[in-house]
């Protein structure tokens, strides 16, 4: 990796963060949650108590890395995470943080993925690869040294830059360069500054709305717009990186963002879509929605779908991060459910039983479990008709990556 990239970190480390503002709350997000995990790269049946090994392979101030951490001292004593990054000054903050939280089961290491240091030993369970690949000169080089420490079994967690939601950023990025070319990285970031309250009222970047970052904070600024390597993905390029590199396309994180039918309803172009192959279908659903910033996605070393999305009566449904009770009071009076995706709002309808079915919804109860309880109440409630309404919920709610299953132990 580039002397430019290692001193784009050590002035700006990213993202900005507190470890302070630890004791008030822990960020969480995807790749790299638990229960995602477990859906996507293990069937449902992973025991994060039992020995697990995971690779954060550019930390950066320690997101994922902190996460993860805290959810496997949660979830007991096997669980491990080794933090890599060439960023001192980002490490530091990430040590900060993982302090805070009194976690004891970090290995913070210095140095690239694309030549692991020696505190660097594969193979690991999972790996999460977020915001690096697109900032390395040979993205499939990198992939590959990773997929090399991954475990036969194992899976990784990957986020890319995505192409159409960044619109005007690297328009933006060649003026900048035209203008503060030769001058330190501070100075860029004032000369930047000023760009932005400059912009014309044509200009992309300024007529992106999916776009916020940047008002943040000068790290935030600096990886946008002054990043000495940056490259952004569309769908299909990014899949055929993933392939390149012999691993498999579990699913995009959210999926509903990349079904087409979340954006239009109009019968007929649905039918000329749903003929397309699922990727395919992804690469329209990109075109259409226009606001993709970020594509998130799990990949696994093994040709085989171990998602738990072919659910069974055995299977537990577990929300991600809302307590069943509250969501069904939500969604009881129009059984529907609000989203926004990044400034889009959407609306999804939900099935009659949803409401009584969230209400049911503990992390613990099958689907089975679930079922006789209504059955309690309603004698006349058979199997096809539950299921029926149960997989309609479940669609919505995974596609929004708010449900997730786990198998009963």
């Amino acid at each position: 990796m580039s002397d430019k990239v290692r001193n784009h970190y050590a002035c700006y480390p990213y993202p900005a963060r507190d470890p302070d503002a630890e004791k008030e709350r822990l960020i969480v997000g995807s790749p790299s949650h638990l229960l995602e995990i477990d859906h996507y790269l293990f069937g449902g049946r992973r025991n994060f108590a039992a020995p697990f090994r995971a690779l954060v392979a550019g930390g950066g101030t320690g997101d994922a890395t902190v996460m993860l951490a805290q959810q496997l001292a949660d979830a007991g004593p096997g669980g491990r995470v080794t933090y890599l990054d060439l960023s001192p000054a980002a490490m530091e903050i990430a040590k900060a943080r993982a302090a805070a939280r009194g976690l004891a089961n970090i290995d913070f290491v210095e140095g690239s993925l694309l030549d692991f240091p020696a505190g660097v030993k594969g193979p690991f369970d999972y790996i999460d690869c977020c915001g690096v690949l697109h900032h390395l000169e040979d993205p499939l080089a990198g992939l590959q040294a990773l997929k090399a420490v991954l475990a036969e079994d194992g899976g990784m967690g990957l986020m890319v830059y995505g192409a159409l939601g960044r619109r005007g950023v690297y328009e933006a990025q060649s003026l900048l360069r035209r203008l503060s070319a030769g001058k330190d990285l501070p100075a860029q970031v004032r000369i930047a500054r000023r760009l932005l309250g400059s912009l014309p009222a044509s200009n992309w970047l300024r007529r992106n709305p999916y776009l916020g970052d940047h008002r943040r904070g000068d790290a935030e600024l600096a990886d946008l717009l002054l990043h000495p390597c940056d490259r952004a993905y569309r769908v299909e390029a990014f899949a055929e990186l993933i392939a390149a590199a012999g691993l498999c396309l579990v699913s995009f994180i959210e999926p509903a963002r990349y079904e087409p039918a979340t954006y239009i309803k109009d019968p007929a172009l649905l039918s000329e879509l749903a003929a397309l192959a699922p990727l395919q279908r992804a690469a329209a659903a990109e075109e259409l929605a226009g606001n993709i910033k970020t594509h998130v996605c799990y990949v696994s070393a093994r040709d085989s779908d171990t998602t738990a999305g072919a659910w069974r009566r055995d299977s537990v449904p577990c929300l991600r991060s809302f307590a069943g009770p509250d969501l069904a009071k939500a969604c009881a009076r129009n059984l529907s459910l609000k989203v926004e995706f990044d400034g889009l709002p959407l609306t999804f309808s939900l099935p009659r039983l949803a409401p009584l079915i969230l209400a049911r919804m503990d992390n613990e109860t099958s689907v089975g479990r679930i079922f006789e309880a209504l059955q309690s109440l309603d004698s006349q409630l058979d199997w096809e008709t539950f299921s029926a309404q149960f997989q309609r919920l479940f669609e919505v709610l995974n596609g929004l990556n708010h449900l997730l299953l786990k198998q009963s132990a």
